[in-house]
């Protein structure tokens, strides 16, 4: 292994360390204390735990072996090893951590339970590890099923919290899920990033008119690709210009007025981007006023 790679090996466990410590933190300050429930592998180990009244560091490990034989035909080795690492140091931080109780309201405590869980789990996931295995679980049902990650992940949780409500109690059950929408809510903050970046894919007859304007008005690099546009079978066709850029969410406004302007029958396709690195979007938030960036990042275009 060269050094760039030691070097980023552990900065991932580093991460990875913190992860735990936070989750361990959301579970021992704020969920534990109250009977509050998560999703996951980590909400059966906490009703398993208050109905047998078991350490709840035991149970999750042992909850959690299921889910890890499923990994072994799911998921990569290095995930896996990962994984059984996180889990049993999650188990490990959370029997030896002693924390007082920081309040008793119950709307505090789902929430800032869920925050601290959220971004353990987050860090986790974005240092290829995991610390809840249902994630494992909704791969695996997609891999054998097509059923999607994140429909299998609502019906096992649902299952879950309607079982909370018939042996705790219905109250718990409501806190347990509000604790959940915010620990998925952290999670996707944290694997996603705060850049909130939206791709537009347009397609004009003032195609030219539009790059310029999004350059200098907007100041975003655009990358223009060659093609041909027709209606039915064997329409007529046309070569065409193909603009496709990412703004940030706070300018889409503004984009569409542009383009109404230029072209109000433009052909608009709008998407959500997770992460963009590179490129003139870097120079997005710094750009100086009046500044126009440089039209070479322009593709050329096939003539």
């Amino acid at each position: 292994m060269n050094r760039g790679g030691l070097i980023g090996f552990i900065k991932e466990y580093i991460q990875i360390l913190l992860g735990i410590m936070l989750a361990s933190i959301g579970l021992k300050a704020f969920l534990l204390p109250n009977g509050f429930l998560d999703g996951g592998v980590t909400g059966i180990a906490i009703l398993l735990s208050e109905i047998f009244e078991i350490d709840i560091s035991f149970i999750l490990i042992g909850a959690s072996i299921p889910f890890i034989i499923i990994g072994i035909f799911t998921i990569s080795r290095r995930i896996l090893i990962k994984s059984i690492i996180s889990i049993v140091l999650l188990s490990i931080s959370i029997h030896i951590e002693t924390f007082p109780a920081i309040t008793d309201d119950k709307l505090l405590i789902a929430i800032f339970g869920g925050l601290f869980l959220g971004l353990g789990i987050g860090l986790a996931i974005r240092n290829g590890s995991v610390l809840d295995g249902s994630e494992i679980l909704g791969i695996f049902i997609y891999d054998r099923f097509g059923i999607s990650i994140g429909k299998s992940i609502l019906i096992f949780n649902s299952i879950l919290f309607i079982i909370t409500a018939f042996v705790i109690s219905t109250e718990v059950a409501m806190y347990s899920i509000l604790t959940y929408i915010v620990t998925a809510k952290i999670i996707d903050l944290v694997i996603e990033g705060f850049e909130d970046f939206v791709g537009f894919t347009i397609i004009s007859k003032n195609a030219i008119q539009i790059e310029n304007a999004l350059l200098a008005e907007i100041g975003v690099g655009v990358t223009v690709y060659k093609g041909a546009s027709g209606y039915g079978s064997s329409g007529q066709q046309e070569e065409i210009r193909i603009i496709h850029t990412v703004v940030n969410r706070i300018d889409i406004r503004k984009l569409y007025r542009l383009l109404t302007k230029i072209d109000k029958t433009a052909f608009i396709i709008e998407f959500d981007v997770n992460n963009v690195k590179g490129g003139a979007l870097r120079h997005y938030f710094n750009k100086k006023k009046g500044t126009q960036l440089s039209t070479s990042i322009i593709a050329p275009i096939n003539e």
